[in-house]
């Protein structure tokens, strides 16, 4: 099992910021398990904390703003990034600004300072985001759409598209988070000249240059209005003719928008507080339309505290039925574990398939049969003694003895024709003998029972 991680110790960068041109330091420090991102505005008197979650953003137009309570911070989407990239779960960011800096309009410092100061693991195990069917956001009005698909880690296709005879279209691919660092940290932000002169009567791109983002002149104006943009941003004056990218640095990619759009996608989707596994394809994607589906994710996290495990019938078990019977006593009517499908050093998954020839169906009830509450504990508790056996040596030497079960809830019957996961892991070490666990039963995607179990190993005589 992969555990959560924070970095290895703290960093901090200095740079102006986009909108409001302030100078800004910002800092990342490590933090504790459990604690995901959170952004600290040190500038202000009470230092308040903000969860870097998708519920709390404000704002999409020029980047992503979360707020609370009145407090806001803005363009965290670029550190975001590099951090998902990472793997970092957890960080405390102190910033004295109501935005981070924009640094080269990019994720490349803030890649480069995670990797100088390093990446360190930590005990609690990382709890995922495992994209089981597909999910699908539109905008119609826009034409941008985002697919998740299920997959076996985190991999992004990102399209873009623009009325522009400069960038009509682009397509980037990451197909593994490792190529983050060197194929997509680089990649800057881009702004059209056609876009500048409304984000200037709002009041933004106060610290907006060349030294930060890609700007692209592609329709014509007059040669009078393109040289007060130019004055007004920094940028030499052009001939109205001349279309195309207006840089002080050359392209890092050939395709650099397609690819600091997958730069964004990350960011945002960071903000969902767990690693995704899952494929995303993005039409015209955008920092409203990344949110509307991080925001689809927070919503089904709640719904579903826990996941249930990934249940494939076909694939080999890691204890099949013989196992099971070799280390455990219990045998027919009583034996109520199929097979084990996952094991570590703290948890352990198992299945129970419920069929109507279970002998208790004939008297629970013979009208409507419903697996009784007491043997779905009892299932459950089998399959955490599996798990306890599972930390000794010769476990067909011990048995495990159950003293005692608390809080225990019954959410939805069980019937014949259910499979039934079990999850169970150890709340705290093995102490003296004793084992304490919690166990969650799952049928499709909904929890239907859970407990609170504690176990002694006790060596066979």
């Amino acid at each position: 099992m992969q555990k959560q991680k924070t970095l290895q110790q703290s960093f901090s960068l200095q740079g102006k910021g986009l909108h409001t041109g302030l100078d800004i330091n910002i800092t990342f420090n490590p933090a504790p398990e459990n604690h995901g991102y959170k952004i600290k505005r040190v500038d202000l008197e009470a230092q308040p904390i903000l969860d870097a979650l998708a519920e709390n953003v404000a704002g999409t137009q020029r980047g992503t703003v979360i707020s609370k309570n009145g407090v806001q911070v803005s363009t965290i989407e670029h550190a975001m990034a590099a951090l998902y990239a990472f793997e970092i779960d957890n960080c405390l960011i102190e910033v004295d600004a109501p935005e981070f800096p924009i640094l080269d309009g990019s994720s490349r410092f803030y890649t480069e300072e995670i990797m100088r100061v390093g990446v360190c693991e930590q005990n609690a195990p990382k709890d995922y985001y495992i994209v089981k069917h597909k999910i699908e956001v539109k905008d119609e009005a826009t034409g941008s759409s985002l697919i998740i698909l299920p997959d076996d880690k985190f991999s992004i296709n990102a399209l873009i598209s623009f009325d522009s005879p400069v960038l009509p279209n682009q397509f980037a691919t990451m197909n593994d988070i490792r190529e983050f660092p060197t194929e997509l940290a680089a990649a800057r932000t881009f702004v059209f000249v056609r876009e500048v002169e409304a984000l200037l009567q709002n009041n933004l791109i106060k610290g907006g240059d060349l030294d930060n983002a890609i700007v692209i002149y592609d329709q014509k104006t007059t040669q009078d209005s393109l040289d007060k943009l130019a004055d007004a941003v920094g940028i030499p004056h052009k001939h109205i003719d001349e279309l195309g990218y207006v840089n002080n640095k050359p392209l890092v990619f050939d395709n650099e928008p397609a690819r600091h759009k997958i730069l964004d996608i990350m960011g945002d989707l960071a903000l969902i507080g767990k690693p995704i596994k899952g494929h995303i394809i993005a039409t015209r994607p955008g920092h409203k339309i990344n949110n509307q589906l991080a925001r689809m994710i927070r919503k089904d996290i709640k719904l579903n505290e826990v996941q249930a495990p990934v249940y494939k019938p076909g694939c080999t078990p890691i204890m099949d039925i013989n196992r099971i019977k070799q280390l455990l006593p219990h045998r027919y009517p009583f034996l109520m574990v199929d097979k084990i499908i996952e094991i570590g050093s703290n948890h352990i998954v198992g299945v129970k398939n419920v069929s109507v020839n279970e002998p208790f169906f004939q008297g629970h009830f013979p009208e409507e049969p419903v697996m009784p509450g007491v043997l779905q504990i009892e299932a459950m508790a089998q399959t955490g003694g599996l798990l306890v056996l599972n930390s000794v040596e010769e476990p067909h030497r011990y048995s495990t003895y159950f003293l005692k079960i608390d809080n225990v809830k019954f959410r939805q019957k069980v019937v014949p024709g259910d499979t039934l996961i079990f999850r169970l892991e150890f709340m705290s070490e093995i102490r003296r003998g004793c084992a304490l666990m919690k166990g969650l039963a799952f049928v499709d995607e909904k929890v239907v029972c859970e407990a609170e179990f504690m176990a002694q190993i006790i060596k066979n005589k």
